[in-house]
């Protein structure tokens, strides 16, 4: 038995469940991470403005520097919490574009997904269903924020009818816990303690991630404030499921 955390990107997972993941590991439990939007796109695409504008607030001027720091970043991150990443090839919704190709995304990352990434749902679905075994416990994001990349990945999760537990996206559910409170009204809730060592662990997971910290949380110290503050309200991680 594994217990599966899917992540849009390069650091949902570990964000959202590093204490999980670190007390999992410590207590022998297999634990994967499964980043579904971490393929590079070819040199030969042109970026988009959205792209570009994305690259720089992070310090890059290519897909292929930024895709190439991201994974270093999140391969460190997992061995702070002792789990096993995994890498498939799918592209982040900054880079995808039509049949024409124009670019899915243009403006915002936030809001519902084009309906162009319909078949980019089926293709996940389909590759969890190949990749994921009967008794894998599978864990996805609620999608607090609306950001598309995390909605098309809960929506190809609920897809395959394969049991499943929900994670808050941090750091949204720690700047609009309006939402988390909002999205898991109906559903019931399940704590995991997480030890101020876990605790620890995580936030120097999310360390790693340095390129992230500043557009994510304006700062480490805000990092380790927010994350400090979400795990004190229960002293550890709430998982979801639908009852």
């Amino acid at each position: 038995m594994r217990w599966v955390y899917l992540s849009p990107h390069l650091d949902d997972a570990i964000l959202s469940c590093g204490g999980i993941i670190f007390e999992q590991g410590q207590a022998g439990v297999p634990v994967e991470i499964w980043n579904l939007m971490s393929g590079i796109p070819s040199a030969n695409l042109p970026l988009s403005d959205l792209a570009r504008s994305v690259h720089a607030s992070t310090g890059f001027d290519s897909a292929k520097k930024t895709m190439d720091c991201r994974l270093a970043e999140d391969r460190l991150a997992a061995r702070r919490v002792d789990a096993f990443p995994r890498y498939f090839d799918f592209l982040d919704s900054i880079y995808r574009r039509d049949e024409n190709g124009s670019p899915l995304y243009t403006n915002d990352i936030f809001g519902p997904p084009h309906p162009a990434d319909n078949t980019l749902i089926t293709q996940i679905a389909s590759l969890l269903r190949e990749n994921l075994q009967a008794d894998d416990i599978l864990v996805c994001p609620l999608t607090i924020g609306n950001h598309p990349d995390h909605v098309i990945l809960r929506r190809a999760a609920e897809k395959i009818e394969h049991p499943l537990y929900y994670y808050a996206d941090i750091p949204y559910a720690i700047w609009f816990p309006e939402q988390l409170a909002e999205v898991t009204g109906n559903l019931s809730v399940e704590a995991y303690p997480v030890s101020e060592e876990g605790l620890r662990f995580w936030q120097e997971a999310v360390v790693a991630y340095a390129s992230q910290i500043a557009v994510l949380f304006l700062g480490e110290e805000m990092m380790r404030n927010g994350i400090k503050s979400y795990w004190r309200a229960t002293r550890g991680i709430r998982l979801w499921k639908i009852p």
